[in-house]
């Protein structure tokens, strides 16, 4: 078993946060983020408030490919066995995330009854092919990983496997258990487990990662580094868990913003303020990423969690612009967010 950096290159969910080591900045509820705020330029946009969350569409794709895919013990990896999570792959999608995380967040259900109902409604384990023997299928310590992991046991199950859920922690803990055998299997992320299994010991994801936007392309630089590290990987899913960036609806009514450029046209500027976070300021998937890439500025960064303080600072109007990720239950259809 050899070490590696844990590494998670988007911000996490609260639930989640454990697994982001080595942040980049501290900082309290209110506190800037922008150094030198008085050579920000243009006029930017105050909040608006409201009880409703949209995410502005990524179209300049400045997120790395943070697609679902399960992260084997070379070991257990038989053919039917990857088979089996291959199905769902197949059939998962960041908005039926968005509901799954809802139905257990929201609607407090549980992982399992939650797992259940999509694998029927999907067919998840129809036409499998048959293996057999006994995997315990590991899931991190946040409601979506635990939901996936139900998804894969029960898909495994169909292909004749024996299974038993087990909660195994943040990565760090869970990923040298993983190469160990301790466990099978464990739903994962495809940038971030890149960025983590990088060999190259002066490698800095935050400032300079080696994940692409493009789901092959990272597929391509972690598949080598997972075979070093004894795992076997399924195929990603279309559901990928990234950062996203929203506003209240109403604000996006008001001022006709659908997408990050439409925000950099219409709302870079000082009155603007960005939610999450501490580390979000020197993060190149978060604030050094969206003037980069996008040429946003904002006057204001106030340092909250990535959860409910972040959302409800923007809810409230405090905040023009909250970072959450792509798969919140906030951005499921009808679900409201006190300010």
């Amino acid at each position: 078993m050899s070490p590696h950096k844990i590494t998670r290159i988007v911000a996490l969910p609260a639930a989640v946060a454990v697994l982001a080591l080595g942040l980049a900045a501290c900082g309290s509820p209110g506190s800037s983020g922008t150094k030198d705020a008085d050579k920000v330029s243009g006029k930017g946009c105050e909040p608006v408030a409201g009880d409703s969350l949209v995410a502005l569409e990524d179209d300049k794709k400045l997120q790395a490919s943070e697609n679902i895919l399960a992260a084997f013990n070379d070991k257990a990896a038989d053919e039917q066995a990857i088979a089996a999570v291959n199905a769902v792959s197949a059939k998962l999608t960041t908005d039926d995330l968005i509901e799954l995380n809802k139905s257990v967040d929201v609607d407090r259900k549980s992982a399992a009854k939650t797992a259940k109902a999509f694998a029927e409604k999907n067919k998840l384990t129809k036409g499998l092919d048959k293996g057999s023997g006994s995997l315990v299928v590991g899931h991190a310590n946040y409601t979506e990983s635990e939901i996936v992991a139900n998804l894969y046991a029960i898909a495994l199950e169909g292909a004749g496997y024996t299974t038993e859920l087990k909660d195994v922690g943040n990565r760090e803990t869970y990923l040298p258990a993983l190469e160990d055998n301790d466990f099978q299997v464990i739903p994962e992320y495809a940038a971030s487990l890149t960025e983590t299994l990088n060999p190259d010991p002066d490698a800095d994801s935050a400032k300079n990662p080696i994940a692409d936007n493009d789901i092959d392309k990272t597929l391509d630089t972690l598949k080598p580094f997972a075979k070093d590290a004894g795992l076997a990987l399924s195929e990603p899913a279309e559901a990928a868990s990234q950062n996203a960036y929203v506003v209240t609806k109403a604000f996006a009514k008001e001022h006709g913003v659908k997408t990050l450029s439409d925000f950099a046209d219409k709302c870079s500027g000082k009155a603007s303020s960005l939610a999450g976070p501490p580390e979000c300021p020197k993060r190149l998937y978060c604030e050094v990423g969206l003037k980069e890439t996008y040429g946003i500025q904002f006057g204001t960064f106030n340092s909250l969690d990535l959860g409910t303080g972040t959302k409800q600072s923007v809810a409230s109007g405090d905040s023009t612009v909250g970072t959450v990720t792509t798969t919140d239950s906030a951005l499921a259809d009808g679900v409201t967010v006190k300010g």
